[in-house]
């Protein structure tokens, strides 16, 4: 398990997390998409009538017991922050923008989209940061390195990327059977997190991390 006492690290993921749920809230409240895994967890939440933060906690602690069983090298400081803060960041900051800033600005085109872009670029940066801080992913994240892993061991051939675009492909599905309806932002996420995630990596971290 990477429970690394590098305080700066410990930091800086803290920090990545938390601009992960500040942004994430904007993503949201504009209403144009997110990533698959906060686009299930918000469906569901929103049928179930549970906070997104306290659903989001439960999902992953199932996740969680699957990979302390299955393999403990993904899980670190930044799992435990990421499990625990980013749903709860999303919901207090959604009740401080619901006080705070008129709610024309998330449904008018002519500023929803420019909140939704600027946020979506600022979360995948964030996202970027969090995961080449090397302090753990998340669950959702964890296990499909997992279940690839497993896979390309008995067929090597085997298309790695396939593996997490099932794995997210299934997380939308179910994100609509909940009763959400998937827009563009998933998409532009699907595009941009993983080379973003590598482009940060070379530039504040030395190396080429992927997801």
């Amino acid at each position: 398990m990477k429970f690394k006492f590098d305080i700066k690290r410990i930091i800086v993921c803290f920090l990545a997390v938390l601009g992960m749920g500040f942004f994430l809230s904007f993503l949201m409240l504009c209403g144009l998409g997110t990533d698959p895994c906060s686009f299930m967890n918000k469906a569901i939440s929103l049928r179930i009538g549970m906070l997104f933060g306290t659903w989001q906690l439960i999902i992953n602690a199932v996740m969680l017991i699957i990979v302390i069983l299955w393999d403990r090298s993904s899980l670190g400081f930044g799992t435990v922050f990421n499990m625990v803060l980013v749903g709860y960041y999303v919901d207090f900051f959604d009740w401080v923008w619901s006080k705070t800033i008129p709610d024309h600005i998330f449904t008018d085109n002519l500023t929803r989209w420019p909140v939704f872009l600027v946020a979506l670029l600022c979360f995948i940066i964030s996202a970027a940061v969090y995961i080449n801080s090397d302090m753990g992913v998340a669950p959702y994240d964890a296990l499909p390195k997992i279940i690839t892993q497993k896979v390309t061991e008995r067929f090597p051939k085997f298309p790695k990327m396939l593996v997490r675009m099932a794995w997210d492909f299934s997380a939308i599905l179910v994100g609509i059977l909940a009763g959400g309806i998937p827009v563009v932002g998933i998409i532009l996420m699907a595009i941009f997190l993983g080379p973003a995630i590598s482009l940060v990596g070379r530039m504040f971290f030395g190396k080429n991390k992927k997801v």
